[in-house]
């Protein structure tokens, strides 16, 4: 199942796993909302964090520091699940 995430809005937080796509209008910084996203998203749908076999992070243009909080996760997740990030 591929896990997408997009956080170059300020104003906005985008995770899609699989068909399901969650997004958070918020004013809460990135880094406090993105990790809450991807479990709710994945409990939604029933399943595991190791169901997640592929990860696309959208990598620009945007809000630098918001970019640089989805790679992060991206590049966490892809490390400790043993699978690619961006192919």
């Amino acid at each position: 199942m591929k896990l997408y995430i997009n956080t170059a809005s300020n104003k906005q937080t985008i995770v899609k796993l699989g068909k399901r796509e969650l997004i958070e209008e918020s004013s809460q910084l990135h880094s406090q909302v993105l990790l809450k996203m991807i479990q709710k998203t994945l409990d939604n749908l029933g399943k595991k964090i190791t169901d997640i076999t592929e990860i696309e992070v959208f990598t620009g243009p945007g809000s630098f520091t918001g970019l640089r909080v989805g790679v992060a996760v991206a590049n966490a997740l892809g490390y400790a699940l043993k699978i690619k990030v961006n192919g």
